[in-house]
């Protein structure tokens, strides 16, 4: 039958500070609030006791953030998809953010194992000005422990509703998306960092985000496997392909800190878990 979790996240300002309220329903959690960067940021990491989906689970998130709101929210660990026996597993992430809010959706990487038959729906609805960052990072297989994506598939769905829709889908036996240089040229982990608006980005803010992107970008190691674009005027989204999560995910957390501090005149702050 497949474990169903399910967890409901509302964020309300109160004077200077952003609440937090949790509802959940089964194997789905929220750990308690934080505040490292003070009382209008809250940070919150996602716990799925688990550890992993296998055919027939469901993970459902629906994040609701209210005016003046700000959140932050990762993961402890990687999410996994596991081997499935014919059932497929899916996690659905539904975001609708009020005019004035922010939000940063930043869990860490998803591993697709071999056999898997997994799907991720990613759904952000930006309301006014609202405004968010997010990304999405996925490694076919086990890429560090040399246990290579030989069976499965996996399927994408990332999607501003009305501005911007990326759907795809991999599948192990398709060798022409995996390995052709217009595909992802033997390259097994992907991710895409984007900031997005509720309204057009002026043209100068727009280009001062690809501006850091791509600065930083042509000095890393993944120079030649990275790009940042535009496709719409409220988005700015970077690619990279890489053969490790870590070499990706260093270059995602660097371009994330120069474009809050760009966008919003924050600092630096990373989530705590990350350094724990």
């Amino acid at each position: 039958m497949g474990w169903h979790g399910r967890l409901e996240l509302d964020y309300r300002r109160d004077g200077d500070t952003t609440q937090a309220h949790d509802r959940h329903d089964g194997p789905l959690r929220v750990l308690q609030r934080l505040y490292p960067e003070g009382p209008g940021i809250c940070h919150h990491v996602l716990v799925h006791p688990p550890g992993g989906m296998v055919g027939g689970d469901t993970l459902g998130i629906a994040l609701n953030l209210a005016e003046g709101s700000h959140a932050v929210i990762t993961s402890p660990g990687a999410a996994r998809f596991y081997r499935s026996q014919g059932d497929r597993a899916v996690q659905q992430v539904q975001a609708t953010l009020a005019a004035g809010s922010r939000l940063e959706w930043l869990p860490l990487e998803t591993l697709a194992y071999s056999g898997c038959d997994g799907e991720n729906r990613l759904v952000f609805t930006l309301n006014g000005d609202a405004e968010m960052l997010g990304w999405d990072v996925l490694a076919l297989g086990l890429p560090a422990a040399d246990q290579p994506f030989e069976r499965g598939r996996y399927r994408q769905h990332l999607e501003l509703p009305g501005v911007w829709l990326e759907r795809g889908t991999i599948a192990a036996d398709d060798a022409v998306l995996l390995d052709s240089p217009l595909g992802l040229a033997g390259q097994r982990v992907l991710g895409t960092l984007w900031f997005a608006a509720g309204t057009p980005l002026a043209a100068t803010r727009r280009d001062a985000l690809l501006d850091e992107a791509r600065g930083l970008a042509a000095d890393h190691a993944l120079a030649r496997q990275a790009g940042a674009t535009a496709p719409n005027d409220r988005v700015v989204v970077l690619r990279a392909l890489a053969p490790r999560v870590e070499p990706l995910m260093d270059l995602f957390k660097a371009v994330r800190h120069r474009w809050r501090a760009q966008a919003w005149g924050l600092d630096a702050v990373s989530p705590r878990i990350w350094t724990t």
